[in-house]
């Protein structure tokens, strides 16, 4: 019973206090602030704005000249891996231009040396062409004891070696490249790591951002290696199979082409 009659009392008592506000009155603003959602902002902004300390600029920057050799060699590697991969590729389009030209208008001709006169001056097919003509006319001498079928067929041969010679340039570079790419990166990986634990050791401090950065940085090495490598393989593969195509066409306009000769020498 005390109890139930102090409750009115201490309700009226805190009725008295509360503060009275008018009708029309404006209500007080309460701002609501929320920490924690102001210091996740806070941390990240500056998560943001903290750089990575670690990279190929401090891979550079700190390494010593073995390590600096090892990514020029990379370097080089592949910016000629690249080159020859373009350079290729405009050679076997040009190529095919040409025997596309060839199929035109060296058919159509009245002779092999009209034929010849209407390609174009660096065409391969215009040298198989001369070379054949030429067969023919040094075929004389010593060289007449020889059957003419047969030095014809040879002559034409030796024309279709030396375009298939000018169209394996460049790819034993990309062969080499993507062989040792690999390896080159591993020894700059395994220089970088060495000197990265040294390093570690001397200080006598083994923490976790002691040993991680160096350790990271030299394992780029390996990456690196292999991002030369693998470009230069595929690229190989690829222009061996475009030479192939490229080379039997040479082939089928050399066989046609012997037959041609020899039966205008024959003719005449």
């Amino acid at each position: 019973m005390l109890a139930l009659s102090w409750v009115p009392g201490l309700a009226n008592a805190q009725s008295d206090n509360a503060p009275v506000t008018q009708p029309g009155a404006a209500l007080p603003v309460i701002n609501d602030v929320n920490p924690v959602a102001g210091a996740g902002d806070e941390a990240k902004k500056a998560s943001e704005t903290t750089e990575n300390p670690y990279g190929l600029e401090s891979l550079w920057k700190t390494s010593d000249a073995v390590a600096r050799t090892v990514l020029l060699l990379l370097l080089i590697m592949s910016v000629g891996s690249w080159y020859i991969l373009i350079v290729k590729v405009l050679e076997q389009s040009k190529m095919m231009r040409q025997a596309k030209a060839a199929a035109k208008d060296f058919w159509s001709a009245g002779t092999v040396e009209q034929g010849a006169a209407a390609l174009e001056a660096s065409s391969p097919y215009r040298f198989m062409a001369e070379a054949a003509g030429r067969a023919v006319t040094k075929h004389v001498g010593l060289r007449g004891h020889v059957d003419l079928n047969d030095w014809i067929a040879s002559g034409i041969q030796r024309a279709v070696d030396r375009i298939q010679s000018n169209t394996q340039g460049g790819l034993a570079f990309l062969a080499t490249v993507g062989s040792i790419a690999p390896f080159v990166g591993l020894f700059g990986t395994v220089w970088g790591i060495y000197h990265a634990l040294t390093a570690i050791g001397i200080s006598g401090q083994a923490s976790i951002d002691k040993v991680a950065g160096p350790v990271g940085e030299a394992l780029l090495m390996t990456a690196i290696g292999l991002a030369v490598a693998v470009p230069a393989v595929l690229s190989y593969n690829w222009l061996v199979r475009r030479n192939k195509a490229v080379m039997d066409d040479v082939r089928a306009f050399s066989g046609e082409l012997h037959a041609v000769v020899l039966g205008s020498v024959n003719k005449a």
